[in-house]
Parts: C-alpha cells; sequence; structure tokens
C-alpha cells in the first residue's frame, strides 16, 4: 500500500515542477516571439539574373574558388516559396550544392495575378523553363545544363526533357509525382475523378488560393499539424536554436502561394486523374511529350516516409524513359525532410552532388556534352570500332575475364582452377553448395551462418541470425512512437544510442527530454 502523505507529497512537488517550469518559460517569451517574428530565411547571397512575369532566375555566389563545369539549374514548385531550399545555413540544399562547387541557379516564380488565371504548364514548361534554361546556357556558354526538380517541379521538369532533351545534361528528380496509376498516396485518392473536381475550385476562386491547398495538406496529418507540433514548441520553448528551427518551418508554412488556375485544372486532370506522363499520352502546346526522348542520365530522389509524393509515385518512372543511366536514391525521411533536416544534409545530400559530379566534368563517356563537342570524324571511327569489336577485349573475356578498370586478371586473383581445362563436374563442385534450398520470399536474404562464423568469428554470425531490435522494448516507446522514430531513420537500439537527441527531437516532433531518456536506455543495452 502506498503511503498516502508520500503520495500528497509527490502531487506537491510536480505542482512546484509545473509553476517554476511555467515561470522560466514565461520570461523567456519575449524573446522568442520576437525570435518567431525576426527568424532569417533564404540568406545565401544571390542576384536577379532575368526576370519574366513574376518570375525571377536567382544566380548564388559561388562558394570555391573553381566550379564544376556543368550548372545546376533547381525548378521548384508552383506551391509555396522556394526557399525551403535555402532554409538556414546549415541546412540549405542550395549552399550544399554550393560548397561541392557547383554553380547554381533557381527558378522563383513569384505569385500569379488574376490576369494569369490562363496560365497553363505549356507555358511553364515551354516558355518560362526554356527561357530560364536558355539564360544559363548562354552565360555558362554550354548547349546543355543540369536541372534538378523538386515536387512539382519535378514534374515540370520531366515534361522539359522530354520537349527539350538537347537542352539537359543530366536530370534530378525530387520526390516528383511521375506516376498515379493507384499508388499516389493520400493527393492522389483526394484528386480522383470520383470526388474532386478542380473546375469548381477555379470556376469560384480563378487562381487556387493557398489557403484553401494549406487546408488540405495540413488534414493528412490533423493532429500533428494542429496539436502535436504546438505542445512540441512549448515544451521546447527555452531552446532558441529549436525555437529558430520552428519559426523558419512555419513561415515557410505560411508564405504559400495561389496557383494559376489553369496549370492546376491541367495537373489534376493530365497528370493525377489520367495519369497521362506515365502512360506516355501527355501532349503540352500541341507536342507530345515523349518519354523515349529522355535520354540524359536521370536520377530520382525519394523520400521513404513522404505522404504527399510515396516512393510508388515516382520510382516506376524509371522504367519508362529510355535512358540506360538512371538511379534512384531512397532516403528514410519525409517530403520536406530530404530538404531541411541535418541527417539529409549529412548523408543524402553528399551521394546527390557525388551522382552531379561525376557527369558534370566534361570526362564522363556519358557525358552529353562531351558528345557533343567530339570531332565527327573521332565519333565514327569509335562507332566503328564499338561496331567491329576489340580483338583485345574479346580476347581478355576467353580468358576469364579482365577488371577493365585496373586490368586485373580476375580468374588468376580469385579461381583455384586457373590454367586448367575445368571439367563440367569440376564446375558443378565449384558451385555446390553455394545454392540456396529454397527461394527467398521477397525482400528476404538468406545468410550463411557457418561461412560468417568462419570469416568474422561466431560474435557476427549471432548477431546477423539474431532478430532486428524492437525499440518498444525501451521505457516509454510505443508503436506511435517507434514509427516516429523509424521515419527519422531509427530502428536500432545503437542508431539511436548513436543520434542527437536535439535534432531527433527537432526530426520528429518528440520532446527533447523523452528522446534524451531513449538515447540514454539504448546506450545501456
Amino acid at each position: 500500500m502506498k503511503n498516502p502523505f508520500a503520495t500528497a507529497l509527490n502531487m506537491q512537488r510536480q505542482a512546484w515542477e509545473a509553476t517554476a517550469d511555467l515561470a522560466e518559460k514565461s520570461s523567456v517569451a519575449p524573446d522568442r516571439t520576437e525570435t518567431v517574428e525576426n527568424v532569417g530565411v533564404g540568406q545565401t547571397p544571390s542576384e536577379v539574373v532575368y526576370e519574366e512575369n513574376k518570375l525571377e532566375l536567382l544566380h548564388y555566389e559561388p562558394m570555391t574558388e573553381e566550379q564544376h563545369d556543368i550548372p545546376i539549374l533547381i525548378v521548384y514548385a508552383l506551391i509555396n516559396k522556394p526557399y525551403i531550399l535555402d532554409l538556414q545555413p546549415d541546412r540549405s540544399v542550395v549552399q550544399t550544392l554550393l560548397e561541392a562547387g557547383f554553380d547554381v541557379y533557381l527558378i522563383d516564380w513569384g505569385e500569379p495575378s488574376k490576369l494569369d488565371r490562363t496560365l497553363g504548364l505549356d507555358d511553364y514548361v515551354n516558355r518560362y523553363i526554356d527561357n530560364c534554361v536558355d539564360v544559363v546556357r548562354d552565360r555558362s556558354g554550354l548547349d546543355a545544363i543540369n536541372i534538378l526538380g523538386y515536387c512539382m517541379g519535378g514534374t515540370m521538369s520531366a515534361m522539359y526533357a522530354s520537349l527539350s532533351p538537347e537542352k539537359v545534361e543530366n536530370l534530378a528528380l525530387m520526390a516528383a509525382g511521375l506516376c498515379f496509376d493507384g499508388d499516389g498516396g493520400v493527393l492522389e485518392l483526394w484528386g480522383s475523378e470520383d470526388y474532386y473536381d478542380p473546375e469548381t475550385v477555379t470556376a469560384t476562386f480563378d487562381n487556387v488560393p493557398a489557403e484553401f491547398l494549406d487546408v488540405g495538406f495540413a488534414l493528412m496529418d490533423p493532429v500533428q499539424n494542429n496539436v502535436t507540433k504546438y505542445v512540441t514548441f512549448y515544451d521546447n520553448m527555452e531552446d532558441e536554436d529549436f525555437v529558430e528551427n520552428f519559426a523558419r518551418m512555419e513561415r515557410w508554412l505560411a508564405e504559400g502561394i495561389d496557383v494559376a488556375g489553369e496549370a492546376y485544372e491541367e495537373f489534376i486532370h493530365d497528370i493525377y486523374q489520367e495519369n497521362k506522363l506515365y502512360a506516355n499520352e501527355l501532349r503540352l502546346g500541341g507536342e507530345h511529350v515523349d518519354l523515349a526522348n529522355i535520354d540524359m542520365p536521370v536520377l530520382q530522389i525519394v523520400a521513404e516516409y513522404d505522404h504527399l509524393i510515396p516512393p510508388a509515385a515516382s520510382k516506376p518512372f524509371n522504367d519508362e524513359i529510355a535512358s540506360d543511366d538512371t538511379e534512384i536514391l531512397e532516403f528514410a525521411t519525409g517530403h520536406i525532410g530530404m530538404s531541411v533536416s541535418s541527417r539529409s544534409h549529412a548523408e543524402l545530400w553528399p551521394e546527390v552532388c557525388d551522382w552531379f559530379e561525376a557527369r558534370s566534368n566534361g570526362t564522363e563517356e556519358g557525358s552529353r556534352t562531351s558528345d557533343r563537342s567530339t570531332d565527327p570524324d573521332a565519333a565514327d571511327a569509335a562507332l566503328a570500332e564499338d561496331v567491329a569489336g576489340n580483338e583485345s577485349g574479346a580476347s581478355d573475356l576467353a580468358d576469364g575475364g579482365v577488371d577493365v578498370e585496373s586490368g586485373t586478371d580476375i580468374d588468376a586473383e580469385t579461381s583455384e582452377f586457373h590454367g586448367q581445362d575445368r571439367s563440367d563436374a569440376e564446375i558443378a563442385d565449384r558451385g555446390e553448395g553455394d545454392v540456396q534450398a529454397e527461394p527467398a520470399e521477397p525482400g528476404e536474404m538468406t545468410v550463411d551462418e557457418d561461412v560468417v562464423e568462419e570469416v568474422a568469428g561466431e560474435d557476427a554470425a549471432s548477431e546477423i541470425a539474431s532478430e532486428p531490435d524492437d525499440l518498444t522494448d525501451l521505457r516509454g516507446i510505443g508503436d506511435a512512437y517507434a514509427a516516429a522514430l523509424a521515419e527519422a531513420g531509427i530502428e536500432t537500439f545503437a542508431e539511436l544510442a548513436n543520434a542527437d537527441a536535439a535534432d531527433l527531437a527537432a526530426e520528429t516532433g518528440i520532446s527533447p527530454t523523452r528522446v534524451e531518456d531513449w538515447i540514454e536506455q539504448a546506450r545501456e543495452r
């Protein structure tokens, strides 16, 4: 039986702590209010190098002495302002690209007026984007440039790459809505022609108001957007860095922009409802947006927990285009987290920079700019050699294979039978025991524990054979919190133990006190 006096004293202690906490929060409230009202965004230095209607083309000051040969043009969505890609210095896609040595441009669409009601996708793709690409091409002296399209801007960038492939060196699509055949998430469901008619909205408002769009986005996660984040803000009022991060994001969310009526209608009808882009049936300005024209290198950057554009609305696109150089980077974060989380900038964006760098110095075998500047006679000779074959190469393959990069004879390095004529029995003997008895289930990987133990020791084999960590084993973590941690890329005790409490709290919206307690528990395991 609990001591009633102890219970009463404990309740009194909790009341005193709450009062002290309230007093402390009240004392910092004026300063935090000033922080929220005056927080800076989009601070990387830039200049406007082209204007058309409401559009401004920004060119950012370089941050390295030398830049890669091919500049990058960032094409953002028509919804919200593009400074989400330059939210703060240590979480800025723009700055990350600049620090990696790229020459960076960005399209700021501005906000359409009533006079812009009739602007359609043809205007945005074949006029605005094309004009900006031409400006960057002229300034760089190149025939083709790199394009990085984000969200709706990625969708339009894919259209542009099809219609003007000769001007696009490399194409990166970030959380781009490309495939809507039933797996495009909640927005695809809500936007279905069975439930939604965009003309009703544009007939009412002309341009689609930002406030109208904001309500729809907020309703996708109403508890988080209307309750949880404000509770989290209250819990972290003393932390000025947290308040600054919160204020920047809230400012961006509050500064949405209207969308031109006709472009909105076309996007909903043609992309969401009829899936014309993925089905290779889309036409803009009378031209076929033919996916067979997208033959340049293509990188897709997708967020595993993106509730706006889930991976299934992006990834299948790579199988429909003509390019033979495609790649997908899938990262464990959300639609916005891939732009602003510290983990994304530490782990994801260096990979994106490496991908662009490998194709932006005019030295890659697949470089389109290099191909266009090649002597035609030399190109014909190279083609003739490709067709006729290379005698030494054929000889190398006949001998068992040669590593082209190192020149190492692979068979000599790896085969105990090298130099011998192998019989069918010897070949069978080499392969025996390496074949899995039964086919693996989808997503399953079978590991030979005996081999692991022999190579890495008993502990390694035991670790691989063990069950994955269950974070709900820790005190205070239920299924909901475990899901939030997984969305932030934390799925094991080791990952939790090594996490930064402040960053994890900011990314998940969970109280730093809780996060610190979980990290401490994970470290004790």
